[in-house]
């Protein structure tokens, strides 16, 4: 389990980091924190402020979509790492419930860490792409779920 203190948590937020300044400009701009990562979990909070804000003082739909984006995304980057591989990762469709408005900072759970793990050794062995849909959760602090998303992912490993 990677911990507070993990050198694998620290390298893949450093990661997270890069991602946003130099990728994915939007995850730059929201500055998702990684709280937890683990073979089976991934935990990630986006703050409610100005730049994740709707006009309804509610986050906004593009920063819930970020986050569930990022969550799932996330244990491709630490299977990747943990069996010293590169990948090619995306997600080919995205389906969204809105349960009711975040109105305040917002935590992504994704549960599916060894189904990611099985599509990576898969594609280890077979050099072929691979598809699997990914479960995400948003919780408010109060630990309500104000969304979950149904994302599918399109992984391979690059020989």
């Amino acid at each position: 389990m990677a911990d507070e203190n993990s050198p694998l948590l620290k390298k893949l937020r450093w990661k997270l980091f890069l991602l946003g300044t130099f990728k994915i400009p939007m995850l730059g701009r929201l500055r998702p924190g990684l709280e937890v990562i683990n073979d089976e979990k991934v935990q990630l909070k986006i703050k409610l402020k100005k730049r994740s804000k709707n006009h309804l003082n509610s986050m906004y739909f593009a920063a819930l979509a970020a986050g569930a984006d990022c969550a799932a995304g996330l244990h491709a980057f630490y299977y990747a790492e943990k069996y010293n591989r590169k990948i090619s990762f995306a997600f080919k469709s995205m389906q969204g419930q809105f349960l009711k408005r975040a109105e305040t900072d917002t935590t992504f759970t994704f549960n599916g860490g060894k189904a990611i793990e099985a599509v990576i050794l898969k594609s280890m062995e077979t050099g072929e792409r691979f598809n699997h849909i990914c479960d995400v959760e948003a919780y408010n602090t109060e630990g309500e779920i104000v969304a979950t998303f149904k994302m599918e992912a399109s992984v391979k490993v690059i020989p």
